[in-house]
C-alpha cells in the first residue's frame, strides 16, 4: 500500500479556515422533489414572525440563499426551507420556503417532508397513530399529521392547508405563440393559473420538459400581465402568481389525473405539488366534482402520487374557501456540510439551466 494512500485511509475529513462559512443540512425529497433542509451555520435571524423572517433574509442574505440552492451546490430545480420560531408559543416552529427565484408563500410538499423529520429527529413527542405538528408558514398556519405504525415507522404524512379557494373559473388570457388560453385562478397558500394540457398539445412527460417550462412561464408572464388580479384578501406579501399548473388524464387507470407545476423562474415540480393540490380541491369542489369524504389521486411528472380531499368550508374574506387535506411520503437522502470558500469567485452561486 503506497504512503500517499495510507494518508488517505487516515484522514478523509477537511477541516476548513475559520473564516470560511459551514452550512448543514439535512436533504430530503416528496415524491421526487428535493428539500434542502437548513440546520446549522446561517446566520441569525432578526423578527417576531415568519414574515418578518423572511424578509429580513431577503433583505440581509438572500446571497446565502442563491449560494444553497443554486450551482454549484444546487440546480435550478432546487428547493429548501429555513426553520424558524413560531409566530406564537401555539406553535412547534415556522418555516421559510426557498427555491430558485426566491420565497415561496406555501410548499406542500417541503411541509410533509418537515413533519417526517421533526419526528425522525425527536423534535417533537412521537404519538400513536397520530403525531400532529403545528408548523407557522408565511401563509398562516399549516396543521401536518405524521402516521405512525405499531411497530414505531413512519407510514405517511398529511397535513390541512390554509383555506384555499377559487378566485375565477374558465378565465382567458392572450399568450404569445399560443394564442388565447382558458384557465382557472386559486388559491391554495400560493396563487396558481390552472391549465388544462390539451390546450398546449403537450403531453405531461418528461419527454417534453423544456416544452412545459416554456409554455409555463409564457402562461404565467401573460396572466401577471393582464388586467386580471391576483389579490390576498388579506396579506399583500402573499399576492402575485407563482407558477402555471397543466392538467391532464393519467396513463394510470387508478389515478384521477396528472398535475405538472412550473414555478418560480421555471421550476418544474418532481411531486404532484401540495399547494396546487391544495387549490385544485377548491376548484374541483366549486365545479361539483368532489365532495367531502371524497378522495382525488394526483400524480406528477415522476409518477409520485398525493392524495387529496376535502375538510371544511369555511369563510375567507369575501371567499367561500376550502380547508383542504394533502397527503403523501417523505424520504432522508443525505447529511451535508456546505463550506463557502470567500475567496471563491462562485461562493453566492450561478444559475445555468
Amino acid at each position: 500500500m503506497s504512503l500517499t494512500y495510507q494518508k488517505i485511509l487516515q484522514q478523509s475529513q477537511f477541516t476548513p479556515p475559520n473564516n470560511w462559512l459551514a452550512i448543514r443540512t439535512i436533504d430530503m425529497h416528496t415524491g421526487g422533489e428535493p428539500l434542502r433542509v437548513i440546520l446549522d451555520g446561517f446566520p441569525n435571524l432578526e423578527g417576531s414572525s415568519v414574515l418578518e423572517y423572511r424578509n429580513f433574509i431577503k433583505n440581509n442574505y438572500d446571497h446565502l440563499r442563491c449560494a444553497l440552492m443554486h450551482e454549484p451546490r444546487g440546480h435550478a430545480d432546487m428547493y429548501g426551507c429555513i426553520l424558524t420560531p413560531p409566530n406564537d408559543e401555539s406553535g412547534d416552529f415556522g418555516i421559510i420556503f426557498l427555491h430558485n427565484e426566491g420565497y415561496s408563500t406555501m410548499c406542500g410538499h417541503a411541509t410533509i417532508a418537515i413533519a417526517k423529520l421533526a419526528v425522525e429527529m425527536g423534535w417533537v413527542q412521537k404519538q400513536f397513530p397520530e403525531t400532529k405538528i403545528l408548523i407557522d408558514a408565511p401563509c398562516g398556519r399549516l396543521e401536518a399529521f405524521v402516521k405512525i405504525a405499531k411497530d414505531g415507522k413512519i407510514e405517511s404524512i398529511y397535513f390541512h392547508c390554509v383555506p384555499s379557494f377559487v378566485v375565477g373559473l374558465d378565465l382567458e388570457v392572450q399568450v404569445p405563440k399560443l394564442g388565447t388560453i382558458r384557465y382557472d385562478l386559486a388559491y391554495g397558500g400560493a396563487f396558481y393559473a390552472y391549465v388544462q394540457a390539451a390546450q398546449i398539445d403537450l403531453e405531461l412527460s418528461p419527454q417534453n420538459y423544456n416544452e412545459l417550462i416554456q409554455k409555463g412561464m409564457a402562461i404565467k408572464h401573460a396572466v401577471m400581465n393582464s388586467p386580471q388580479k391576483v389579490e390576498h384578501p388579506f396579506e399583500s406579501d402573499l399576492s402575485f402568481l407563482y407558477g402555471t399548473i397543466f392538467i391532464d388524464d393519467s396513463p394510470r387507470e387508478s389515478v384521477d389525473s396528472r398535475n405538472v407545476c412550473i414555478f418560480a423562474d421555471g421550476e418544474v415540480d418532481r411531486c404532484p405539488t401540495g399547494s396546487g393540490v391544495s387549490g385544485r380541491m377548491a376548484i374541483h369542489y366549486q365545479r361539483n366534482e368532489i365532495d367531502f369524504g371524497e378522495t382525488m389521486l394526483i400524480e406528477s411528472i415522476t409518477g409520485s402520487i398525493f392524495k387529496g380531499s376535502l375538510v371544511e368550508q369555511v369563510n375567507y374574506g369575501s371567499y367561500k374557501a376550502i380547508v383542504p387535506k394533502v397527503e403523501g411520503r417523505a424520504y432522508i437522502t443525505g447529511q451535508h456540510t456546505f463550506l463557502i470558500d470567500p475567496n471563491d469567485p462562485f461562493k453566492n452561486g450561478f444559475f445555468l439551466r
